[in-house]
This record gives C-alpha cells, sequence and structure tokens, in this order.
C-alpha cells in the first residue's frame, strides 16, 4: 500500500488529504498526471491556444446549442404556420411586412418604391401584422 495526497491529483482539494491506495491505483493516478503534463506542454509547443477573438469559428462552435429533435420540428411547424398566416394577407399587405420585417427595408424606402405615404405604409404593416395575429 501507497499513501498519496489527494490534493495533488484533484484541484477541489485544497487542504492535504493523505489516503492509503494499492501500487495499481498510485501508479494510474501519477500516470494520468504525466499524461495531462505531456498534453500541455504538446499544446504549447505546437501553438494549439484557442482565443475566443480569434474569429476562426471557435467561439461560435463552443456557444452553438444543438436542437433536439423535438426542438426542430416544433421550429418547423412554427414556420410553416407563420408561412400560411403570410400567405393568408392581401399582396400588398403580405409584400409590405415581407420587406420591412423580414429584408429589413425601411418604411420609407417600401414607400418610396410604392408611390405611397410611409404611414399608409406603416398602417398597411400594422394591420397585416395584427390579421397575422389572429390566423396565427
Amino acid at each position: 500500500m501507497t499513501t498519496i495526497n489527494l490534493k495533488d491529483f484533484y484541484y477541489w482539494y485544497t487542504q492535504d488529504q493523505f489516503i492509503e491506495v494499492t501500487e495499481e491505483v498510485a501508479e494510474a493516478l501519477r500516470a494520468s498526471v504525466r499524461y495531462e503534463a505531456a498534453y500541455q506542454r504538446r499544446l504549447s509547443r505546437h501553438k494549439a491556444q484557442y482565443s475566443l477573438d480569434c474569429e476562426d469559428g471557435i467561439e461560435y462552435s463552443a456557444c452553438l446549442h444543438e436542437p433536439t429533435p423535438q426542438e426542430v420540428l416544433e421550429l418547423k411547424e412554427r414556420f410553416i404556420r407563420l408561412w400560411n398566416a403570410l400567405n393568408s394577407l392581401p399582396e400588398i399587405q403580405g409584400r409590405r411586412i415581407d420587406a420591412h420585417i423580414i429584408l429589413g427595408i425601411s418604411i420609407k424606402a417600401i414607400a418610396e418604391a410604392d408611390g405611397v405615404h410611409e404611414e399608409s405604409v406603416r398602417q398597411s404593416i400594422k394591420r397585416g401584422l395584427e390579421r397575422m395575429k389572429k390566423t396565427f
């Protein structure tokens, strides 16, 4: 039997904690520490430090939440319901809502393209959204 200090192997031990373990367990713990140190040396030598601001997509993949199949199905159903609500509108209202909300075109630009006053475009979008809420 060998006496080891758990503080040497586990970071959450803040004080010395000595226990007796078999020689095989002690050697496995030492091998684990050596493997981790070798890994850190390889990272350093091959300059494999990653920064979240280097814009190589690592931060995006680290923060990415992979949706479950249930969530994918719910999103698809919600999209279909929204699509149907948008398609149930008259053509002008649907086109204006699509241009302003989905494409992000300003109300002023939509009014100029349609040759109407901005307030009529604003009211058309408002009435179309209200109608979509009733349909949705």
